[in-house]
């Protein structure tokens, strides 16, 4: 099993895979915005920006697979993300039961000379307050499904780190 986490740190599929997940991500997303009229709040946006934070993450790391230096940097740079991931994921959860009481607002929070929202806003507008996610499958919330989701891929994130040092 060590051997095989070694090698799978060092391959291109993992990262392809990772750009796959992420996008599928992202397409649910949008399907539920435009298709199903469920609105992205704030929470919801800043996940969208750290899933295609680890989508462009992994399509640079397939162009330096051969380079142990610039893996160990990406593995690293996505684990963090992915714990942002998970961070935030939790952030909707605990928003959607009550857990915690923040200002959610409509603003993205981004700097001006990072304006995601203007630039991209069919994907990174806010449109509603934070509190509600929908229901999937089996009374399963979208923001149940994306904390489990997250901190899955960051166990595997950080374990690929870890790996990635070895020899």
């Amino acid at each position: 099993m060590h051997s095989l986490l070694i090698n799978l740190s060092r391959q291109r599929r993992y990262w392809a895979l990772l750009i796959l997940v992420g996008i599928a991500l992202e397409c649910g997303a949008l399907y539920f915005q435009y298709v199903l009229d469920e609105w992205p709040c704030v929470l919801c946006i800043h996940v969208r920006i750290l899933v295609m934070s680890f989508v462009l993450i992994g399509i640079l790391a397939i162009f330096f697979t051969g380079s142990m230096p610039g893996m160990r940097l990406f593995h690293g740079l996505n684990t963090l993300i992915m714990g942002c991931l998970v961070e935030r994921s939790w952030q909707v959860l605990a928003v959607e039961r009550g857990w915690v009481f923040g200002d959610c607002a409509m603003n993205l929070g981004m700097p001006s000379w990072f304006a995601l929202d203007k630039w991209f806003p069919a994907v990174f507008e806010v449109q509603t307050a934070c509190g509600y996610s929908p229901l999937l499958l089996f009374e399963i919330t979208m923001a149940e499904a994306l904390l489990v989701i997250s901190i899955v891929l960051l166990i595997i994130s950080a374990t690929l780190f870890v790996s990635s040092w070895q020899d």
